[in-house]
């Protein structure tokens, strides 16, 4: 029968095993999952050992097991679990693209860039904010989806939806959220803890219903044109007043704030 130091005690062929050598060779063969989880905490304060079984339960990571179950981490399953949070948290993905960009050797690459200085940040491309074009909704999630990602508690989420804040729409019987009803989702969650309620989110709501009817005001004519390549030209001056007022917007606030602070 196999014992407990049977099963860590596995010497290289040809080498005798010392007394010593199960606990100094553990760092090097992998690390357990709670070891991971804080050595990943300073850079995602939001990384839970939940989260990391969910990523391995989606297929996204394959740490290998020990003959008693144990998960062991490798420095490359940790640098590849390192690319999934930052596509999450900086480009806003859904698994299934990270996926995919995982497939293209994307934690490789960052791998790979990992040990350079300053100039290998400041060469890769920018974040993709999730919800920013007017031109496309972007990847549709299904509530189980956006509470895994946020996650905000379902009250929160009806709450969003009982005061218009986010809608979803039905597809096969389900209701789906794009990315940006995902990222209020995300928002708010974050405000709640604060204590902010969906009604107190209202005046958001207000004030941006309020700056897409000037924009509408002002483009309307255009996006309306026959011509294509006007219409395209509209979009575009859409998604620059977009992100104008959305900077004017940011720059008001802070502000009005300074007098609090």
């Amino acid at each position: 029968m196999a014992t407990a130091h049977d099963r860590t005690t596995e010497p290289a062929p040809g080498t005798a095993a010392a007394p010593t050598a199960p606990a100094d060779a553990a760092p090097q063969k992998g690390m357990t999952i709670g070891a991971v989880c804080k050595g990943l905490a300073q850079e995602f304060p939001d990384i839970s050992i939940s989260k990391i079984r969910y990523l391995e339960d989606q297929k996204l990571l394959t740490p290998r097991r020990t003959p008693g179950g144990y998960r062991l981490y490798t420095p490359s399953d940790v640098a590849r679990l390192r690319t999934i949070l930052r596509l999450q948290r900086d480009e806003f993905l859904p698994l299934r693209v990270i996926r995919q960009e995982l497939a293209a050797g994307r934690a490789n690459d960052e791998a790979q860039a990992a040990p350079q200085p300053a100039p290998a940040i400041t060469n890769r491309r920018p974040p993709r904010r999730a919800g920013t074009s007017v031109r496309d909704r972007g990847a549709l999630f299904s509530l189980e989806d956006v509470l895994e990602e946020t996650r905000a508690e379902p009250s929160l989420v009806r709450e969003l939806e009982d005061f218009g804040l986010i809608s979803g729409e039905m597809r096969a019987g389900v209701k789906m959220y794009d990315e940006s009803e995902r990222e209020i989702v995300r928002a708010a969650t974050e405000l709640s803890r604060y204590g902010v309620g969906g009604r107190n989110l209202r005046v958001f709501r207000s004030s941006a219903d309020r700056e897409a009817a000037l924009l509408q005001q002002i483009l309307t004519p255009s996006l309306r044109s026959r011509n294509p390549e006007r219409r395209k030209e509209a979009v575009d001056a859409l998604e620059n007043l977009a992100s104008v007022s959305a900077h004017l917007s940011h720059l008001l606030l802070i502000r009005g704030l300074r007098s609090i602070a």
